[in-house]
């Protein structure tokens, strides 16, 4: 007799040797029924070992076909919190969306779009030769689907440091000094990529960095890293510094858009996305947790 036991997605992901994305697309088309509590999908353990049972594994390492039956659950994935907003929106907006949220990096979720795990991704990948955001990464990842790129949030990237800047860091080169201890974010996140593109303009080798190696998954784990002492400095976002005891140097100011695959099943998604962004009450409690939402909701890049 089974125990009345449920696991989280990311619990399912470490127990089956997926990723988490692989284990969200298994809910998405109904191959794993899952429930909600509060912001936090679970699955049952009766039900996994009925999964299980059935002989499905070798259906993890390859995504199935499309299930016949009909499904609401959408796949948002990114990690920022404006995400969480954007996924309340739209459950509230229509019965017929059940979101998923997938907290993964800019580049994952790229790669996760192409392969099909996920309906709503977030980018901002800052790409050194043209001084642009998103689009250059966005049209060689996904150069055979049509998809659309929307405006979300505009947000100012920089450095962290401890409260008086002790270190006076005003500049990317500064990074170099021997004295500076810093953390950094894991592959694929924005924030490193941002950090590795200004390496590459500024002629800076990664390895003239104390501590480049040293990852934290989370621009709030970061801010923790040098608000703890363990680092000296790290690269996030304004929004995280307001609520931590350091002090951010604004280097750049990023835009922190939306990408949706275009097809004919993804018409009625897209609308219903754009209806979300365009709603003053969402704007307005955006807004009010410091995101600059000023163009949210144009569609910036169509191909």
């Amino acid at each position: 007799m089974l125990q009345n036991e449920s696991y989280t997605p990311e619990e399912i992901s470490k127990l089956l040797k997926v990723s988490k994305l692989t284990v969200y697309d298994l809910i998405k088309k109904g191959e794993l029924q899952a429930y909600r509590v509060g912001r936090q999908m679970r699955v049952d353990q009766e039900e996994l070992e009925n999964y299980k049972s059935r002989g499905k594994e070798t259906r993890l390492a390859a995504p199935a076909k499309e299930s016949q039956q009909s499904s609401s659950s959408i796949v948002i994935s990114g990690q920022d919190s404006s995400l969480d907003i954007l996924g309340k929106k739209m459950e509230a907006q229509s019965s017929k969306y059940r979101p998923l949220r997938s907290y993964a990096g800019s580049l994952d979720n790229l790669i996760a779009m192409y392969q099909g795990r996920a309906d709503i991704i977030s980018t901002h990948l800052f790409d050194g030769d043209t001084n642009e955001y998103n689009i250059p990464y966005i049209r060689k990842f996904l150069v055979s689907h049509s998809f659309i790129v929307v405006q979300f949030v505009k947000r100012r990237a920089g450095l962290y440091t401890a409260k008086g800047n002790p270190h006076k860091l005003s500049s990317w080169e500064d990074l170099k000094s021997n004295k500076i201890r810093m953390i950094n974010r894991e592959k694929g996140a924005g924030a490193r990529v941002l950090l590795d593109e200004q390496l590459r303009i500024h002629n800076i080798s990664k390895d003239e960095l104390k501590g480049y190696n040293n990852e934290e998954t989370s621009h709030l784990a970061v801010a923790s890293a040098v608000a703890n002492g363990k680092a000296d400095v790290g690269v996030g976002i304004e929004q995280i510094a307001k609520i931590t005891a350091i002090d951010f140097i604004p280097m750049i100011d990023e835009s922190y858009d939306l990408v949706m695959l275009k097809s004919g099943k993804n018409q009625s998604l897209i609308s219903d996305v754009l209806e979300v962004l365009n709603n003053a009450d969402f704007k307005e409690e955006l807004q009010s947790l410091g995101y600059d939402c000023h163009g949210i909701g144009q569609i910036i890049w169509e191909q």
